[in-house]
């Protein structure tokens, strides 16, 4: 806020953009609270005289008023003083139809996720740094077996996370879907089977860590592919899944073009599924995609703490060679990041990262194999097996 006009913190709900936003001003800003009938009614009718009588201010959930955008564009046009207007908003605007103009050059988004183990933990990591700079992975809080899995359905919502009862915390979740899906749904798009969303987001549950086959999804709910697709991406604009994209070589003939599908919080994933501890210590199978997910969303977290500029990919060839977390940074280069559920890893593990490493050349700066143990084992030049713990550990 310091060198930018506007300044918009955008995650999903109850991630704590409105906490963050009300400390950071304390009362030096007005806050205007578009989930307020009559705020947002105001807003609504009057745009223009609505931004008009403010000098600076904070302006919460400002998707259900996206007519409001083009009117804080021309007021910092035409006053372009930095941190003039702090936003949260609960949905991506740039996915938003009725936004006509953009404020590209004059806002800066600051994505603003879950609760991270790091956070948790009350560590300081400097996993993605130190894996673009080829150093070793370090483990100083190392957690696995049931307790790993604990922490993997657990999620990282603060509400739920409050809940001691495992019953309780699914409640939460399936309550906050039923929220998401009766308030924002609405705000953000005209669809005209809404009742069907909770459906789909369980059928969604069930490809997680898969790669996105509309027609496949949309079959279990009679729904064509057209359709499935607009409703998973009124989905993503929310913030509750994320379809990653696939890493393309000129040196790789045969590579998928389907992304892969991964939800943005694993507590919600699992309550989805009906996942307990007991139920996952007794089927291992299901903890594969899930791990996969989460350690995905504890990656995008750490971005925030990192030097480096992140886009995230996966990789996968017509031989299924695969990788499952590609990080690429503003330079290109690469870190890949294979994630195993087992306690033990073996040199086939690498086998999708050494294909990794033989398409991006020099570009290639590490492969790591995330496993659930508390040693970290190097495997060749590059290549290392570390704890999943190493995601939130100090260093």
């Amino acid at each position: 806020m310091s060198d930018t006009r506007v300044v918009f913190i955008s995650g999903p709900r109850q991630s704590g953009k409105t906490t963050l936003a009300k400390e950071f001003t304390a009362d030096s800003f007005p806050f205007l609270s578009l989930d307020v009938a009559t705020v947002r009614r105001s807003a609504i009718d009057d745009p223009v005289g609505f931004v008009r009588g403010l000098d600076c201010a904070v302006i919460d959930e400002i998707q259900r008023a996206p007519d409001l955008l083009l009117e804080i564009k021309n007021a910092v046009d035409h006053d372009n003083r930095p941190g003039r207007f702090l936003l949260t908003g609960s949905a991506n605007i740039m996915t938003i139809p009725k936004v006509t103009e953009s404020l590209a050059g004059r806002i800066e988004i600051i994505n603003l996720f879950p609760l991270s183990q790091a956070e948790i933990f009350g560590s300081h990591p400097h996993f993605i740094d130190r894996a673009f700079a080829g150093g070793k992975p370090v483990c100083d809080q190392a957690i696995t077996g049931e307790s790993l899995i604990t922490i993997v359905l657990s999620g990282g919502y603060p509400e739920a996370l409050k809940r001691k009862k495992w019953a309780r915390k699914q409640d939460w979740y399936h309550n906050y879907l039923e929220s998401i899906i009766a308030r924002d749904i609405r705000d953000i798009a005209q669809i005209e089977q809404i009742a069907m969303m909770h459906q789909l987001m369980t059928v969604l549950g069930e490809h997680s860590g898969r790669l996105v086959n509309y027609s496949s999804i949309g079959s279990a709910l009679n729904l064509n592919h057209v359709t499935t697709r607009k409703y998973v991406h009124i989905l993503e604009s929310l913030f509750l899944i994320e379809a990653v994209p696939p890493w393309f070589s000129r040196r790789l003939k045969r590579t998928t073009k389907s992304p892969k599908l991964h939800f943005l919080d694993t507590g919600l994933l699992s309550a989805l599924q009906n996942l307990s501890t007991d139920r996952v210590k007794s089927n291992k199978t299901v903890f594969g995609p899930i791990l996969e997910s989460f350690a995905l969303c504890e990656l995008r977290k750490l971005t925030s703490l990192s030097e480096q500029r992140c886009s995230f990919f996966h990789f996968r060839d017509k031989e299924k060679k695969e990788v499952d977390i590609i990080l690429e940074n503003r330079q290109g280069d690469i870190v890949g990041i294979e994630v195993k559920a087992s306690a033990t890893v073996n040199s086939n593990d690498f086998s999708g990262l050494r294909k990794l490493a033989e398409a991006a050349g020099k570009k290639f700066i590490q492969g790591l194999v995330l496993y659930d143990h508390d040693q970290v084992v190097p495997f060749a030049k590059n290549m290392f097996a570390a704890p999943i713990s190493s995601l939130w550990s100090n260093g």
